[in-house]
């Protein structure tokens, strides 16, 4: 404390006499002086004294100090007293206790060992402090609104301080201990900062600094850096100049440094910016009329910038003629305004060439109260050339866009209708179903004999019957009905408005027989047909999809039924549709697990009743039903294209069987398999026959003589000829149900032929039956073509076929099919049918 230090102070300058003390220099002592020998004796006082003790001096005088204190602080007085630090003492007054602080030390008075006591009143010491400590408490608070942190550092005594605002911009605690020496202090320092802050350092210890100022980064407590503003002065000094005391002040600058930094990213942008965009700038004094212009301005108007500024005279000579008069009038305007303006104009370089500028410019005014026009300038000739491109490019792009968008007009048209008819495609019907547009009910036409006239008259034929058919359904159909092409030669209606259901059929109806008339054609009258699936919405809440859905069953229906007929859908078709895919499911299924199987019906020969060959017959080993005879599935395995993988699956396990009997030695010479239309068809008929490498002569494939009208001449001739070259025998199976020719069995050249059970059956009651089936065998022998009599149900139709020269004989008559093993069982035991035998 000031008034603690002042008191010990004044006791040791007075000691400080060379002489002994006098009562002269008590008197001269600020403070009340008190000289007590080793008793405690009061040897002499000042007048101060015995003012602060309400006596006289002559009072004091021989008087023992602790006659004149309370008790219990004689022993902070001579001659008890064992510490020379001051402390309050309580004297007693005349009016109560007068407290003092007191500070003892030996002395020399009238002998050695005397003490001196100095005395200040505590009230005044109070309001010493007090003053001291508002003092100190405005500069407190002043060093912390200005967020000062105060730092002192004192050599002399060692004390270095820090103040709690220069520790909390550091983040460290109010009482954190500091360590300050400079090494200590250094590694906080950012290590790019460690020499400039070494070196400030050092001028300001040597003394060549008196007052210092410097910026640094330092470390704070979380980890990151602040930027410091470090300030210092010597106050003090050693006797060689060098500073025994500085005192300074650190201001965080992070802030200002960070802006600092913004401004110079902000202003090198601003100057990349102008430079990357070629704009010019210049600066008008509107009051000493004088122009500033940077580099690139001087660039931009083609003049020489070593001339200095050009004058308003001169940049107005730069202008066009033509637009001069309109930019200097929109210049005046800006400038009256003292709102931001924009010109256009061009200009006229000294070479004569003329470049178009754009222009922005705003009034303002500076620090020094000058009012100015700052603007930007730039040169926009080539977008403006490129501008100008862009119109001509325009208007021929708007031409071409109109001529785009009437092709597009063309090609969305096209894409929605059928090129042929013009009606509406699959695709237009597809976005109508989509859209779910009221429909109240959908025919769906499919035209019969279409490919009979497109293959045997060619496509030209088959376009005009498709625009015929087209024709006919417009001319039936309601202006409001949707009428599209769907497929080859499929048609749909969908009806918008209400009809009942006889109306549809009506329709319906009208259509079909209209499609019956003969249409004549290059000389020709072609008869088409149509059948037509009806699906009505009626009461139900169908959507436009399942209609079209409901119609195709319907449509499905109508076909299997002979054609050239309308089906109406309902839950009963609905129900035969699915349970023929219900079939059709398990069909694959059978065909995946192996569930097909084979039996044999043996052939023997007509005279000896030798066994020539056996048929072999597919059958279905169901599951759940057991053996089936094809009738049970033969039509649902053509409709789901399956008939291709069961007579392969025939054929492998036929042959199969027939080396097993070669091995067992049985005498079957050969096996004939019934071979489908499709399976003739498959591109991979031959290559699993060559597979097989059956030997010549041990299979042949019997073909239904319809399969020579529905194909006709060269579409199996190919399938014909290599199953030839395979040694694969050809026989026609149903032979005299009317379609082969004789023309056609020269050109097939089949091995044998198997005449119908319907003509073999008649032949003991009908002559003339007996007769037709002679005829056959006759010109099958006339063609070198074997002839087998199928249909052998009785031992007379066996006699009489063999009376008529038919060549094999098969039947129920002579032996039944039966699988593997019953064929195997009989062969074993020599089993051979005889003339009259029941083949039992």
């Amino acid at each position: 404390m000031a008034a603690n230090e002042g008191l010990t102070q004044g006791a040791h300058r007075a000691l400080a006499q060379p002489e002994a003390l006098t009562q002269a220099t008590l008197e001269r002592l600020p403070a009340g002086a008190i000289v007590a020998d080793g008793h405690g004796r009061i040897l002499a006082a000042n007048a101060r004294a015995a003012e602060l003790l309400a006596r006289t001096p002559s009072q004091l005088r021989n008087a023992l100090l602790s006659d004149l204190v309370e008790d219990e602080y004689r022993p902070l007085l001579p001659p008890r007293a064992s510490s020379t630090s001051p402390a309050t003492v309580h004297f007693l007054g005349p009016s109560g206790s007068l407290p003092m602080l007191v500070a003892c030390s030996q002395a020399h008075f009238e002998r050695p060992g005397d003490w001196l006591i100095l005395l200040l009143p505590v009230d005044d010491l109070v309001s010493e402090i007090a003053g001291l400590r508002s003092d100190e408490t405005r500069w407190k608070y002043a060093l912390d609104g200005a967020l000062e942190g105060v730092w002192d550092h004192d050599f002399e005594t060692g004390n270095l301080f820090y103040s709690t605002t220069w520790k909390r911009l550091r983040g460290l605690p109010d009482d954190a201990v500091v360590d300050g020496t400079l090494e200590t202090w250094i590694q906080s320092v950012h290590p790019d900062d460690h020499s400039h802050v070494r070196a400030a350092i050092e001028r300001q210890d040597s003394g060549e600094a008196i007052f210092n100022t410097f910026e640094y980064r330092e470390r704070h407590a979380d980890g990151h850096w602040i930027w410091i503003e470090s300030r210092g002065a010597a106050v003090a000094y050693w006797p060689d100049g060098r500073p025994s005391r500085i005192i300074g002040t650190d201001t965080d600058i992070t802030a200002r440094k960070e802006a600092e930094a913004r401004l110079e990213e902000v202003s090198r942008r601003l100057r990349l910016a102008l430079g990357v965009s070629k704009i010019g700038v210049f600066d008008f004094n509107l009051d000493a009329l004088r122009d500033d212009w940077d580099e690139r301005m001087f660039e931009i108007y083609g003049l020489d910038a070593s001339e200095g500024p050009p004058s308003s005279e001169t940049w107005e000579n730069c202008l066009h003629p033509e637009d001069r008069d309109a930019v200097i009038a929109r210049t005046n305007e800006g400038i009256a305004s003292g709102k931001t303006y924009s010109n256009a104009f061009r200009i006229v370089r000294p070479d004569g060439s003329i470049r178009h500028i754009r222009s922005n410019a705003a009034t303002y005014v500076d620090h020094l109260g000058t009012r100015k026009l700052i603007g930007a300038n730039w040169d926009v000739t080539e977008d403006i050339a490129l501008q100008e491109e862009l119109r001509h490019a325009q208007a021929s792009a708007e031409a071409r866009n109109r001529e785009l968008e009437q092709a597009r007009i063309r090609i969305e048209y096209n894409a929605l209708h059928d090129y042929l008819t013009d009606l509406p495609n699959r695709r237009y019907l597809d976005q109508m179903l989509t859209e779910n547009v009221a429909v109240n009910a959908i025919l769906h036409i499919d035209l019969d004999r279409f490919k009979q006239i497109n293959d045997t008259l060619g496509h030209q034929a088959g376009d005009a019957m498709l625009t015929h058919a087209a024709a006919i359904l417009r001319a039936h159909a309601r202006h409001d009905d949707f009428i599209a092409r769907i497929g080859g030669d499929e048609f749909v209606i969908l009806c918008r408005r209400d009809r009942d259901l006889p109306q549809l059929t009506e329709l319906a109806e009208r259509i079909v027989h209209a499609f019956r008339r003969p249409i004549p054609y290059d000389g020709q009258l072609c008869r088409l047909g149509a059948s037509i699936g009806i699906a009505w919405k009626g009461h139900e809440d169908f959507d436009a999809k399942q209609l079209l859905m409901n119609a195709d069953i319907a449509l499905y229906r109508a076909k299997s039924l002979g054609r050239d007929r309308v089906e109406v859908f309902s839950e009963l078709i609905q129900t035969q549709i699915l349970t023929a895919k219900r079939i059709g499911d398990d069909i694959r299924q059978a065909i995946e697990e192996g569930q097909f199987t084979v039996y044999y019906q043996p052939q023997f020969n007509a005279r000896s009743l030798e066994i020539t060959g056996v048929e072999a017959l597919v059958r279905w080993d169901h599951p759940e039903r057991g053996i089936l005879a094809p009738i049970h599935f033969l039509k649902v395995a053509e409709e789901i294209n399956v008939l291709p993988a069961i007579d392969r699956k025939v054929v492998e396990i036929a042959y199969a069987d027939f080396q097993s009997w070669q091995r067992a030695g049985f005498a079957i010479p050969k096996i004939s398999v019934n071979m489908s239309s499709p399976r003739l068809r498959d591109p991979g008929l031959i290559a699993d026959l060559s597979a097989m490498r059956i030997p010549p002569g041990v299979l042949s494939f019997e073909l239904l003589e319809s399969i020579f009208l529905d194909d006709p001449e060269d579409e199996i001739a190919e399938t014909i000829s290599a199953l030839g070259d395979l040694g694969i025998e050809v026989e026609i199976d149903d032979f005299g149900t009317g379609h082969a020719s004789i023309i056609g069995l020269l050109n097939l050249n089949p091995a044998r032929l198997k005449i119908d059970r319907a003509l073999v059956g008649p032949i003991t009651e009908s002559a003339k039956q007996a007769k037709l089936v002679r005829a056959i065998i006759d010109i099958g022998h006339s063609l070198n073509i074997e002839v087998v009599g199928e249909g052998v149900e009785t031992w007379e139709h066996a006699a009489m076929l063999r009376e008529l020269g038919c060549d094999v004989l098969q039947g129920y008559a002579l032996a039944r099919p039966m699988d593997r093993l019953e064929l195997e069982q009989r062969l074993s035991r020599g089993w051979k049918p005889t003339f009259g035998d029941a083949g039992k």
